[in-house]
Parts: structure tokens; C-alpha cells; sequence
């Protein structure tokens, strides 16, 4: 069974995938960071005022080890 917190960022970053910064500026701050880095988007959080290091701590290590699986998700899912 999935994680549930990784079918929840997997949700959000197919989300912002989907329908760009639209759809990613309604989330949550937290989700916006870790959504952010899972698109390889620094611009949206250098928009945000976030460098990648503090986006990375911003996120936590549950988020962050979560990244690399939801990243080749959004990949495949292209």
C-alpha cells in the first residue's frame, strides 16, 4: 500500500504538472515548496522568496525522501 503523504505531494505536483502556477499557488505553503522542488521549478520558489537549501529543510526529510520517487512519477506520468 502507498504511503499516504506520498500519494497526497504525488496529487499536488500532478496538480501544478497540469495547470502550472495556477494550480500550485492555491496549495499550502509546505506543499508549494515540496511541489516546487519535486518540478524542478526554482523559479517558482525563488517567487516565493526560498533559496533550494531552504526549500529543502522547508520541506522536512519525510517530504524530501518522498521526492525522488514522486519526480520520476511526474516523468513517466508526461
Amino acid at each position: 500500500m502507498d504511503n499516504p503523504e506520498y500519494k497526497h505531494l504525488l496529487g499536488k505536483a500532478l496538480d501544478a504538472q497540469r495547470g502550472g502556477i495556477d494550480a500550485w499557488s492555491v496549495q499550502s505553503t509546505g506543499e508549494k515548496v515540496a511541489v516546487a522542488l519535486a518540478l524542478n521549478r526554482a523559479d517558482w520558489l525563488a517567487e516565493m522568496g526560498y533559496t533550494l537549501v531552504e526549500a529543502i529543510d522547508r520541506t522536512g526529510p519525510e517530504w524530501v525522501a518522498l521526492l525522488p520517487r514522486v519526480e520520476r512519477e511526474l516523468r513517466q506520468s508526461n
